[in-house]
This record gives C-alpha cells, structure tokens and sequence, in this order.
C-alpha cells in the first residue's frame, strides 16, 4: 500500500460519502485528511503504523483505526462495504465535466441512471432537459463531456465510426494510383459495436510506398502505430484505430473476402475449400501444387469457384450461411429502399423534440409515406407519459392533420409500458384506440429470469399488443439484457402473431441479429424501428436495416416494406378486426 493508493482511497471515500448523501462534515474529513496526508513531509505509512498519526489534526479515533486497519492488511473493511453498495458506472460518471457528485447522485436518484451509456441514452431522450438542477445547456454539456469520455474506450458505437471510416474511405479514393477500395471488417459485416476500421486497396506494387505515405498523412490522422509497404496502421483523432492493406488487383477480391471476416466464417471457407483440393487465403485460391491463384475478379466470383451463391457481408458470422449459399437458400435480404414507413417515434407529447407535424414533415422529406406516432403511455411519468385524457386529444391533433396531408399517413400508436406483472398501463378500452401497440419494458430490471419472461409473455399474449418494444433491453456498452429466456418470449410472439422489434437506435439494435435464425425458424415478422426522438433520429433506421439483414429476415418479414393501408389491414387483421 503506497502513499499515493492510501490517499486516493480517502479521496474515493468522500467521494462515496458524497454519492450516497451522508453527512457532508463526513466527507469533508476524509478529503481534508488525504489533503494533509498529501502535505506531510514525513514517511506517511510509518505515521500510521506507529500510532502517531493520532497526534495530527483532524485525524480522530476512527478514522486513525480505519487507516491502521489499511496499513496492516492492505484492506479496508469500511471502504469495501460502502463501495459495494455503489454501482461502479457512478465513478465514471463523475469523470464528465460539470458532474460533480451531487449532480450524479440525481440523476441517479431520480432516473435510476447507473451508467455512461445510460446517461448518454438518457440526455438524447432529453431526461436530463426537465430534471430539476439541470435544464437544456447542462444536458448538451453532459453530452459534449461523454463523447470527449469515450474518445479512447476500447469499443465504439456505429455512428461514431461510420462517419469517420465514409470520410478516410473518400480521401483515400482521391489517390489516382488506387485502383480499388472498400471498408472491410466489422463495420462492413455490420456488427452492433466496432473496434477499428478496416481498408483494403488494391495498386501495382510499386506504388504503394506512395500510397501508404498518403494515407498516414490523413487529416483526420492522430497517431501513425505502424507504417509498411502492405500495411499500415493510425489513431484517429475519434480514437478509432484505422488499417489499409495494400494487394495485387488480382488479389482484391480474396482479400475484401478475408479481411471482412469474421474469422469462424473464413475459417468454414477454408475448410470447404480443402475439401475441394484447394487452399485458401488473403491472396486467392490455389489448385493443389500451385503457386497462381484461380481468377476471380471480384467477390462473387469468389463465392462461385466454391460452388456458392454470394454471401452478403452481413451474414458471414458462420452461422449457416455457407450451407444455406450452397443450397441456394440464403432469404433475400431488406434494403433500405424497401421501407414504405416508419413506426416508434416520439414527440412533446411525451419526450421528443418535435411536434408530431415536425416529424411527419421530416419523414416525407425521406421520400417514406407513413409514420407510426408512439409517444410514451402514463406509467412513463420521467417521459411525460400521456394520460388517457391527453390520449384522446393527441388523437385529434393527428385526426386534423391527416385530413390537411391526404398524401401522408400517420398511424396513431403508443409506446405502452409493461408493468412488473406482465399489465399495461391503460385499460383495454383505450388501447383500442391506437391502430397499433408497442409493448415494452422501461423499469423493474432486476427481476429474476422467470419473473421478467413471464412477465413479457404475458404482455405480448394481449390481444391488442402488436409489437414487442426492444425485447432485451440492453443498451450497448452501457447495460446487459436483463434476464430472459428469450426462446420462449419468441415462441409466445410467434402464437400470438405479434411482430418483434428491431429497435434500431445505435444505441439498442435490439433484437440481437443472433436470435433472428430462431425468429426465420418460427415465422416471425419484425418491423424495423428508430425509436427517433428528434427528425434526425429517424435516420437510425439504417442501422435497424443492417441489424435485420445480419438476422436473416427476408425483405418480406419486414412489416414496415409494407404500404400504410397494407399495414394498417395487418393490424386490423391480426386483431380480428374487418
């Protein structure tokens, strides 16, 4: 135990007293005692081990015994009990500028936030801009610190990556002597969260020593960690690593193939192509004993000397995509040009940042022909949750400007919350108001495996619930699901004909894409959602879009490629309505 770790522990202590709101002359002590211990020019562990430190000012009885206890055996007893009824996620809140430990016992307190990434998702649902303390200014500060926070975390999420990975794309493709150039890896494959971005370019060997000394003089460029004739490696200034690997143009397509992964799936390629007496790798595909690679001039064909339908780049997670190429069975996947319309959005009717007008305005601009209001229901009193009597009146509100935009649909819908015993928060006679229901799950985390199963079980075997909202409710690098046999929430859907949400706000993407061949197994439709709390929200529904496809779901398992009177003749129809 040196010095220094004896007085971040003092620190760390007022800290906590600080969180749980004891008394403040409490943790005044412990600061000002790390203070002094930091100011004493003696040996400071001899001090404490002698008895003497009894004899310094500010430092009584119990507080000399808990630093004895700490000296002698390296722990605490005090501080491990009081860190253990801390959740860790409130230290790092602290290290966000202009959140001290008042403001983080609120937010904790009143929202019940235990994390970065939940109080990163909270400020975006504009919790922050209504709590008492806070308001507008704080909120968007708070933002501005978690992105500086996250700057160097080890994992990004999408939109923090795509930006940057499009833009060193297009300045790479300046370069004349480049003959080809694509993003690979994960964020070609689409996973949920990234570590890097991957380039493969494809040049005569000569000139790559040029190109790789324009690549390392990326603007965007913070660090060069590596720089060669084949491969070379930055930091960007987003934090993101980035590396280009340069081949052959014969090469290219082997190795876009290998360097977009994943590693189980170039591992099965391998392995069907030594069954067929052939060896492959990042540079093409070789009869036995020879040294020139088959031609292939780009991926399908690559695919194709193989016996294989082209795999999309999403589906290369070795989950039965190379069988399913072989067969010829692989579903044909949704674009983003499919969606007719878009449902869950939300608006000032509960937490958003627009009018419904706002939204339905900037849906248009997208060229889609519907949306699906879904404002947050009563329960949801931190969203400004509507009572049954502002129900009625949102539902004028959208009744007058359908009739003022005939070319324009807006389905009436809600976000109902699902109650800790499996109820919803209105009676039936109001849910049959909406022309849709969203199902979800918005508090009570902690409840067992079972407890929250049944409890979401029970919601979506209501007759008037449509959709299950965000089935796991995780929020990527931020909180895990919580607790579920989701096979069994699957199979409860698939009897009651209730569609599961793709929820495609970066920060969700929930459904997991790896349930999505149990989903196919069981008929499932999915509606692909950016649960948009502003117009620029709803452009989320790319990624909703990359999640759908990497689950296998086929363009027409997808209820929003529907049209708005298709749409509305699927909810009526699986209500029993005419």
């Amino acid at each position: 135990m040196t010095v220094r770790e004896i007085i971040n522990l003092l620190e760390e202590l007022g800290t906590m007293l600080d969180l749980k709101e004891d008394n403040p002359f409490k943790s005044r002590a412990y600061f000002n005692a790390a203070r002094s211990l930091e100011l004493y020019g003696g040996d400071v562990i001899e001090l404490i081990r002698s008895g003497k430190i009894a004899d310094e000012k500010g430092f009584g009885k119990a507080l000399v015994e808990k630093l004895t206890e700490l000296v002698q055996t390296g722990k605490m007893s005090y501080y491990e009990k009081l860190r253990a009824e801390i959740p860790d996620g409130l230290f790092d809140m602290l290290k966000i500028p202009g959140l001290g430990a008042k403001k983080v016992r609120a937010i904790y307190n009143e929202l019940g936030i235990r994390s970065i990434g939940e109080l990163e998702y909270a400020c975006r649902e504009n919790r922050l801009r209504d709590l008492s303390g806070f308001g507008q200014k704080s909120q968007d500060k708070i933002l501005d610190g978690i992105g500086r926070f996250k700057k160097y975390s080890e994992r990004f999420l999408i939109p923090v990556v795509e930006p940057q990975a499009t833009d060193i794309l297009n300045y790479m493709m300046q370069h004349h002597d480049l003959e080809q150039i694509q993003l690979a890896g994960s964020l070609r494959r689409r996973r949920e969260t990234l570590k890097d971005i991957d380039l493969v370019g494809a040049c005569p060997a000569e000139k790559r020593t040029a190109i790789m000394q324009y690549f390392v003089a990326y603007p965007g460029a913070e660090t060069i960690t590596g720089q060669g004739e084949t491969k070379s490696s930055l930091v960007l200034n987003s934090g993101v690593s980035c590396d280009l690997r340069l081949v052959e143009n014969s090469a290219f397509a082997f190795a876009l193939h290998h360097f977009t992964g994943s590693k189980e799936h170039n591992t099965q390629m391998r392995q069907r192509a030594k069954a067929q007496n052939l060896t492959m790798n990042e540079y093409g595909l070789f009869a036995e004993g020879s040294a020139k690679s088959l031609p292939a001039p780009d991926e399908s064909a690559v695919f194709k000397l193989l016996g294989l339908s082209f795999i999309p780049p999403e589906l290369r997670e070795a989950q039965g995509e190379i069988e399913a190429a072989g067969q010829g069975e692989l579903p044909e996947l949704p674009e983003e040009s499919d969606l007719c319309g878009l449902l869950h959005m939300h608006t000032t009717w509960s937490d958003g940042a627009v009018s419904i007008a706002g939204m339905a305005e900037a849906a248009k601009q997208m060229g889609l022909s519907y949306i699906g209001i879904t404002d947050h229901s009563r329960s949801a009193i931190y969203a400004n949750g509507l009572s049954i009597e502002r129900v009625h009146k949102q539902h004028e509100e959208i009744d007058r400007i359908n009739a003022e935009h005939p070319d324009f649909v807006i389905l009436k819908g809600i976000e109902a919350d699902i109650l800790p015993d499996g109820s919803l928060d209105y009676p039936d006679q109001v849910l049959a108001t909406f022309d849709f229901v969203i199902a979800s799950v918005h508090s009570s985390f902690n409840l067992s495996e079972e407890q929250m199963t049944e409890r979401i079980c029970k919601a979506i075997s209501h007759p008037l619930v449509d959709i299950l909202g965000h089935p796991t409710g995780r929020l990527l690098l931020a909180r895990e699901p919580y607790p579920l046999r989701m096979e069994q929430v699957l199979e409860t859907a698939a009897r009651h004909n209730v569609a599961v949400e793709i929820n495609a706000n970066p920060h969700r993407l929930d459904l997991d894409w790896r349930w999505g061949r149990k989903a196919k197994e069981l008929g499932l439709k999915t509606v692909i959602c950016p649960d948009a709390h502003n117009p620029a929200g709803l452009q989320d529904f790319r990624y909703g879009v990359g999640i759908a496809r990497k689950a296998w779901f086929s363009a027409d398992r997808v209820l929003n490629t529907l049209s708005a009177g298709e749409l509305q003749a699927w909810f009526r129809q699986r209500k029993g309505k005419p």
